[in-house]
Protein backbone atom coordinates (compact mmCIF):
# COMPACT_ATOMS: atom_id res chain seq x y z
CA UNK A 1 0.00 0.00 0.00
CA UNK A 2 1.40 3.07 -1.05
CA UNK A 3 1.84 6.42 1.46
CA UNK A 4 -1.49 8.24 0.63
CA UNK A 5 -2.75 10.38 3.06
CA UNK A 6 -6.78 8.78 2.55
CA UNK A 7 -8.53 11.23 4.14
CA UNK A 8 -6.48 13.99 1.79
CA UNK A 9 -6.99 12.13 -1.23
CA UNK A 10 -10.57 11.61 -0.58
CA UNK A 11 -11.25 15.16 -0.20
CA UNK A 12 -9.68 15.83 -3.15
CA UNK A 13 -11.30 13.12 -4.96
CA UNK A 14 -14.70 14.60 -4.05
CA UNK A 15 -13.81 18.34 -4.90
CA UNK A 16 -12.34 16.99 -8.76
CA UNK A 17 -16.07 14.92 -9.15
CA UNK A 18 -17.93 17.65 -8.16
CA UNK A 19 -16.54 19.37 -10.44
CA UNK A 20 -18.50 17.24 -13.04
CA UNK A 21 -21.54 16.82 -10.77
CA UNK A 22 -20.63 13.78 -9.60
CA UNK A 23 -20.86 12.88 -6.15
CA UNK A 24 -18.65 9.78 -4.74
CA UNK A 25 -19.95 6.28 -3.82
CA UNK A 26 -17.96 3.24 -3.17
CA UNK A 27 -14.86 3.59 -4.56
CA UNK A 28 -12.07 0.30 -4.05
CA UNK A 29 -8.50 0.13 -5.19
CA UNK A 30 -6.08 -2.31 -5.48
CA UNK A 31 -2.52 -1.68 -5.94
CA UNK A 32 -0.41 -4.62 -7.48
CA UNK A 33 2.49 -5.17 -9.70
CA UNK A 34 3.02 -5.22 -13.49
CA UNK A 35 2.13 -9.27 -13.48
CA UNK A 36 -1.33 -8.64 -11.71
CA UNK A 37 -2.47 -6.17 -13.38
CA UNK A 38 -1.37 -7.87 -17.11
CA UNK A 39 -3.75 -10.85 -15.46
CA UNK A 40 -6.27 -8.60 -15.07
CA UNK A 41 -5.95 -6.91 -18.69
CA UNK A 42 -6.21 -10.47 -19.90
CA UNK A 43 -9.00 -11.51 -17.93
CA UNK A 44 -11.03 -9.12 -17.68
CA UNK A 45 -10.67 -6.67 -21.14
CA UNK A 46 -8.58 -9.22 -23.17
CA UNK A 47 -5.57 -7.14 -23.74
CA UNK A 48 -2.22 -8.53 -23.71
CA UNK A 49 -0.57 -6.01 -22.52
CA UNK A 50 0.69 -4.13 -19.15
CA UNK A 51 -0.53 -0.88 -17.83
CA UNK A 52 -0.63 1.90 -14.98
CA UNK A 53 -4.52 1.50 -14.00
CA UNK A 54 -7.77 -0.33 -15.09
CA UNK A 55 -10.86 1.59 -13.92
CA UNK A 56 -14.16 -0.53 -13.28
CA UNK A 57 -17.17 1.32 -13.90
CA UNK A 58 -20.34 0.66 -11.04
CA UNK A 59 -21.18 3.89 -11.69
CA UNK A 60 -25.33 5.21 -10.59
CA UNK A 61 -26.43 8.07 -11.77
CA UNK A 62 -24.58 10.79 -10.55
CA UNK A 63 -22.72 9.01 -8.19
CA UNK A 64 -19.23 7.51 -8.85
CA UNK A 65 -18.93 3.97 -7.95
CA UNK A 66 -15.96 1.92 -9.06
CA UNK A 67 -12.49 -0.22 -8.86
CA UNK A 68 -9.21 1.11 -9.41
CA UNK A 69 -6.48 -1.39 -10.38
CA UNK A 70 -3.07 -0.14 -9.99
CA UNK A 71 0.31 -1.05 -10.66
CA UNK A 72 2.89 0.58 -8.67
CA UNK A 73 5.51 -1.37 -10.94
CA UNK A 74 4.14 0.83 -14.04
CA UNK A 75 3.68 4.04 -11.96
CA UNK A 76 7.18 3.68 -11.03
CA UNK A 77 8.93 3.33 -14.39
CA UNK A 78 6.46 6.04 -16.04
CA UNK A 79 7.89 8.24 -13.44
CA UNK A 80 11.10 7.98 -14.34
CA UNK A 81 10.55 7.70 -17.96
CA UNK A 82 8.37 11.17 -17.47
CA UNK A 83 10.58 12.59 -15.30
CA UNK A 84 8.35 12.87 -12.20
CA UNK A 85 8.15 11.86 -8.94
CA UNK A 86 6.72 8.57 -7.48
CA UNK A 87 4.20 10.77 -5.61
CA UNK A 88 3.27 12.54 -8.89
CA UNK A 89 2.83 9.96 -10.34
CA UNK A 90 0.88 7.84 -8.49
CA UNK A 91 -1.69 10.72 -7.98
CA UNK A 92 -2.03 11.24 -11.49
CA UNK A 93 -2.66 7.84 -11.88
CA UNK A 94 -5.24 7.67 -9.84
CA UNK A 95 -7.18 10.53 -10.51
CA UNK A 96 -7.14 9.64 -14.47
CA UNK A 97 -8.91 6.23 -13.00
CA UNK A 98 -11.69 9.18 -10.93
CA UNK A 99 -11.53 11.41 -14.23
CA UNK A 100 -12.96 7.79 -16.09
CA UNK A 101 -15.59 7.27 -13.71
CA UNK A 102 -16.86 10.82 -13.97
CA UNK A 103 -17.05 10.34 -17.80
CA UNK A 104 -13.70 11.29 -19.64
CA UNK A 105 -12.72 8.98 -22.38
CA UNK A 106 -9.05 8.72 -23.59
CA UNK A 107 -9.20 6.07 -26.75
CA UNK A 108 -11.04 8.16 -29.75
CA UNK A 109 -10.22 10.95 -31.77
CA UNK A 110 -8.46 14.17 -29.26
CA UNK A 111 -10.02 12.64 -26.22
CA UNK A 112 -6.29 11.58 -24.77
CA UNK A 113 -5.74 15.49 -24.89
CA UNK A 114 -9.40 15.79 -23.04
CA UNK A 115 -8.26 13.87 -20.14
CA UNK A 116 -4.34 15.09 -19.92
CA UNK A 117 -5.96 18.54 -19.76
CA UNK A 118 -8.77 17.56 -16.80
CA UNK A 119 -5.44 15.22 -15.16
CA UNK A 120 -3.99 18.76 -14.99
CA UNK A 121 -6.75 20.80 -13.53
CA UNK A 122 -7.24 18.01 -10.92
CA UNK A 123 -3.81 17.98 -9.90
CA UNK A 124 -3.75 21.84 -9.75
CA UNK A 125 -6.25 21.48 -6.66
CA UNK A 126 -4.98 18.62 -5.16
CA UNK A 127 -2.19 21.02 -4.47
CA UNK A 128 -3.85 24.07 -3.48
Amino acid sequence: MPAIKKREVTKWIRAVAATFGKTVGEVGYLFCDDEKILEVNREYLQHDYYTDIITFDYDEGNQINGDLVISLDTVRSNAELFNKSYDEELYRVIIHGILHLCGINDKGPGEREIMEENENKALAMRNR
